[in-house]
């Protein structure tokens, strides 16, 4: 259905039952949808029924059947029901007006959506398709045109013609009518219909968003529908992260394909890897010394030391040149290099080169190797000033440390003489011996 907006023709109504008509947003095969307001200004998708669909009792009691399990849908990406008539002359019912492009138009005129953009809006429409199946409702037509990219995020729209009896997807009379490349096998056979039904056509959908095309090409009718049934889709140009998930979608047997709420985990993850610049992640096992770990492929800034957090996986950058020997990709090393004294008095042959002025870097030490040289980094003369000041401080530090010394030491030898003995008095006949020398007499 084509949801451009066209004036209003001759023959189109002005006012369906509470809501004033200003637009055409297109025709389908169940009727043609308009764009309405109410009184309070709210706007709607009004589509009004064919008058010879409205002349079919069988059409109207499945018509009404189905519009009673759409006010059950509980989801945000649906468009939601507002109002029907079921009893009017020509039925009718309103949903909300959902602003934006369809898939379909989106994709034909910017090309195909890149796969984070493509995982966000599949896992979107799963998480709708969850509400609708818990309702107890198939859709039976989903496609690009029939999804609305709002700035809200994607709205799944059309109930209506998927369940009106002769429409799309429905089968009439044993001829399967719908959108060819979209329908699901089941559908195509004339057997019943299931939520795998849906994820067939999701799978569909996701496949044209990702490359601009059906993955069942092109042909009449026929020839579409004998691809579905018998041939393998054609998913060349899916993003590899995307294209396990939409072959799987895409399987023969209703049975073997995911449900709704898988592909909504699923898609989530896909999505924020992708959003990330992650991309797949796949086993090293290269020759490069690391099998078994994995290696996810990421942008790495250029002159960036690789991450040092124990537990990451390496890292390869796209583009580079080589294992670590780009010069933008060397590492360095965290700790300054040490100067150490050289007993040539002069940089050793090999070990280092002048700096950018012609002169060899200050000091007695050999220029620094290992990461400084590698980095280009000089070793500085030390700060006179500095020097001044350490010095001031080491003098002042032992001045003070002796006087601390001396004055306890001090404090220790009056003590000591007050509690020594004094010696023995000498009596003068003794020190005249001892002066004199022998007694008199010998």
């Amino acid at each position: 259905m084509n949801m451009a907006m066209m004036r209003l023709r001759r023959e189109d109504p002005r006012v369906v039952g509470s809501f004033r008509l200003h637009r055409r947003l297109g025709a389908g095969g169940m009727g043609v949808v308009y764009l309405g307001s109410d009184r309070r200004g709210q706007r709607v998708a009004l589509k009004v029924i064919r008058p010879d669909l409205a002349e079919d009792q069988e059409f109207r009691s499945r018509f009404a059947r189905e519009v009673s399990a759409a006010r059950r849908i509980r989801g945000g990406c649906t468009a939601r029901l507002v109002a029907a008539d079921l009893e009017a002359e020509r039925p009718w019912f309103a949903t909300q007006y959902v602003p934006g492009p369809s898939l379909h138009d989106k994709v034909a005129e910017d090309g195909p959506l890149a796969a984070a953009e493509v995982a966000a809006v599949g896992a979107a429409l799963s998480e709708g398709l969850v509400a609708v199946h818990e309702a107890g409702v198939v859709h039976r037509d989903l496609k690009p045109s029939n999804i609305l990219l709002s700035p809200k995020g994607p709205r799944i729209i059309d109930f209506g013609i998927a369940w009106a009896t002769g429409a799309s997807t429905l089968t009439h009379v044993g001829t399967a009518v719908g959108s060819p490349g979209f329908l699901a096998p089941e559908q195509v056979r004339g057997a019943a219909v299931t939520p795998a039904t849906d994820v067939f056509a999701l799978g569909a959908t996701l496949a044209y968003a990702s490359t601009g095309d059906s993955p069942f090409g092109h042909g009449s009718s026929e020839v579409m529908l004998y691809r579905v049934v018998h041939e393998e889709p054609q998913l060349r140009g899916v993003p590899g992260a995307l294209a396990p998930l939409v072959r799987a979608c895409l399987a023969k047997d209703p049975e073997q394909r995911p449900t709704t709420l898988q592909l909504s985990l699923r898609l989530k993850e896909i999505a924020a890897r992708e959003a990330q610049g992650l991309g797949e992640v796949r086993p090293a096992g290269r020759g490069d010394g690391t099998a078994g770990a994995a290696t996810v492929r990421t942008p790495v800034p250029r002159g960036s030391a690789p991450s040092a957090a124990a537990g990451r996986t390496p890292v390869r950058s796209s583009g580079a040149a080589g294992p670590a020997s780009s010069a933008s990709g060397r590492r360095s090393s965290p700790t300054p290099a040490r100067r150490r004294p050289s007993s040539g008095g002069g940089p050793r042959s090999g070990a280092g080169s002048p700096s950018r002025g012609g002169r060899p870097p200050t000091g007695s030490g050999r220029p620094p190797t290992g990461a400084g040289a590698r980095s280009g980094t000089k070793l500085r003369p030390a700060n006179p000033r500095l020097l001044r000041q350490r010095l001031i401080v080491f003098v002042v530090v032992t001045l003070l440390a002796a006087l601390g010394i001396a004055t306890v030491q001090g404090c220790q030898g009056p003590a000591d003489a007050a509690g020594t003995a004094p010696p023995p008095a000498v009596s003068a006949g003794a020190a005249g011996h001892s002066a004199g020398g022998a007694p008199p007499g010998r």
